[in-house]
């Protein structure tokens, strides 16, 4: 089975509000099975349009472990905190196997 990937920029406009998140969602994200693969760390533009001022990488069991955590009830409050406190673009893609 191919791994599931979370794929996030993100702008934070709110430190405060965003560090509550940051604290909340390990639990989240290691319940549903997922790992950081990235989680801040310095990068470079290569192509396209000027990302936003962060990057995160998840990796899940699965495609659907992945859905499963980003709509789940566990996660729910501290997304909706995250998108009170930043504003992102967010992908789901499946890996290869």
């Amino acid at each position: 089975m191919a791994y599931g990937y979370v794929i996030v920029q993100v702008d934070v406009q709110d430190a405060e509000k965003f560090e509550e998140y940051r604290v909340q969602v390990p639990a989240t994200i290691k319940q549903y099975g997922g790992e950081y693969l990235v989680r801040g760390g310095t990068f470079e533009k290569l192509e396209g349009a000027e990302p936003l001022g962060r990057m995160v990488v998840l990796r899940f069991p699965s495609y659907e472990q992945a859905k499963a955590w980003y709509h789940s009830e566990e996660y729910k409050g501290p997304k909706a905190m995250r998108h009170a406190a930043s504003r992102a673009n967010a992908i789901l893609v499946e890996g290869v196997e």
